[in-house]
């Protein structure tokens, strides 16, 4: 760890007396995670402790675990798709009960990313939704407005419900759109198409008419079913 880096996780450990859950570092940045009861508090102290100053808040996005340690999964940690989410549990060994463990019963998370102009460090910020079904976190957006839009757009792509949010709709599907397409569980094709019926002279929406498609990467199909297709 570098010494930017060392300072910067002795500050946020000291600033947040006690609410971290985990603190690590990978890919040259540090990422704390703080249990949903402490997720607006701690934020607050993150934007105003006068040793940190995260004054920018520059991204917010969901992440479903649901299939995090699968076998199929890369190992790479990149349960969302997104390059800055990976290897950061991999890189710590006091993380695994934190991480793994817990992700075997708390599904979902928001992952905010978080900018000092002053301090000129950068942090990541997690936490888990404590329900699964219906996961609720506290709004952001009383610390960083602009977390309003990113705010929406996890909501309608992983269900994530945010407390104090005053305008919680979604922000890219269609306004009819049923279920949360970012979710593991949410089949590629989805499950519903629509197209214009020149009879009722409108957009109409119907069952989807693709069909599944193979979605194991070849080299694993290889390996678990050889040449002939016969199981290993």
């Amino acid at each position: 760890m570098t010494e930017k880096l060392t300072r910067l996780h002795a500050a946020v450990t000291t600033a947040l007396e006690g609410r971290v859950v985990s603190l690590v570092e990978a890919l040259g940045e540090v990422t704390v995670e703080v249990a949903a009861a402490d997720y607006a508090a701690a934020a607050l102290v993150l934007r105003d402790h006068p040793d940190l100053r995260f004054e920018q808040l520059t991204d917010l996005c969901g992440v479903d675990y649901s299939t995090y340690g699968d076998d199929n999964e890369s190992g790479d940690d990149n349960e969302s798709g997104d390059d800055n989410e990976s290897g950061d549990d991999n890189e710590s060994g006091d993380d695994n009960e934190s991480g793994a463990s817990r992700r075997g019963r708390m599904r979902f998370a928001a992952v905010s990313h978080l900018l000092s102009v002053e301090k000129n460090w950068r942090l990541r910020l997690r936490v888990f939704a404590v329900e699964n079904e219906f996961p609720v976190l506290d709004s952001l957006i009383s610390v960083w407005p602009n977390a309003d839009w990113y705010e929406r757009e996890a909501f309608d792509l992983f269900g994530l419900m945010f407390n104090g949010h005053n305008d919680l709709r979604r922000i890219l599907t269609d306004y009819g759109f049923i279920g949360h397409p970012f979710r593991k569980d949410f089949p590629l094709s989805g499950n519903v198409e629509m197209r214009y019926d020149p009879e009722q002279k409108r957009v109409i929406y119907q069952p989807v008419s693709i069909e599944p498609r193979e979605i194991t990467p070849r080299v694993i199909r290889e390996e678990q079913y050889g040449e002939l297709g016969g199981k290993h």
